[in-house]
């Protein structure tokens, strides 16, 4: 008999701008040592998992923390790379904090006014709808290695919420969440574990 799905959702270690609050979506930044390290403290959490699927975003960050904890490599059983994991298109934004957007749009709010040049909240919703259906069908722990931003949308669009509520949650570097469904209703989507540490001594069940 199938185990019933559970999406493991890691955010990667990490970066220079995670650090200085830039918003990073398609620039491709490496690891910082640090982040490197964050990523390969999450072996001993996800080495005893028996994933039947690991997909990744394509960028850098995002596959070397897969890489680091211990699930990356290539062929068959090897992670996948999977562009709908990528993180949300911050377009003229780019490389910007928040505070220098206010600077031209006073008042921004990513998940309200999404981005010039970049991805609007309906476009991020349906991403995270269209990644959504293709999973819902498997069974099985998957893992899914991506980023902050995006990760907050699919929690959201997860549990049926609109994609703008993502900004109540928080996802930390090396972090990771689990979205699954609930033991006595089978069809209720749930969040069972969010943004937990392996440094925090979490044992994903």
């Amino acid at each position: 008999m199938n185990s019933p799905l559970q999406i493991y959702f890691i955010r990667h270690g990490e970066t220079a701008w995670s650090l200085s609050g830039q918003h990073t979506g398609r620039t491709d930044l490496p690891l910082t040592p640090h982040g490197e390290e964050m990523a390969r403290t999450l072996v001993a959490t996800l080495k005893d998992i028996d994933f039947s699927l690991v997909l990744t975003s394509p960028l850098l960050r995002a596959r070397t923390t897969c890489e680091l904890a211990g699930l990356g490599g290539s062929g068959s059983g090897g992670a996948q790379i999977e562009p709908d994991l990528a993180e949300w298109n911050f377009g003229d934004y780019e490389g910007l904090r928040t505070a220098e957007i206010h600077k031209r749009h006073p008042g921004w709010n990513v998940w309200e006014d999404g981005c010039p040049g970049g991805e609007m909240p309906a476009e991020m919703s349906g991403r995270a709808d269209r990644l959504i259906a293709r999973l819902n069908g498997l069974t099985g722990k998957l893992a899914l290695f991506s980023h902050g931003q995006f990760g907050r949308v699919l929690a959201a669009r997860w549990i049926g919420l609109a994609v703008t509520q993502g900004q109540h949650f928080t996802l930390d570097p090396a972090s990771i969440s689990i979205l699954s469904f609930d033991a006595d209703h089978p069809h209720m989507r749930v969040i069972s574990l969010w943004n937990a540490t392996a440094s925090g001594g979490v044992r994903p069940a």
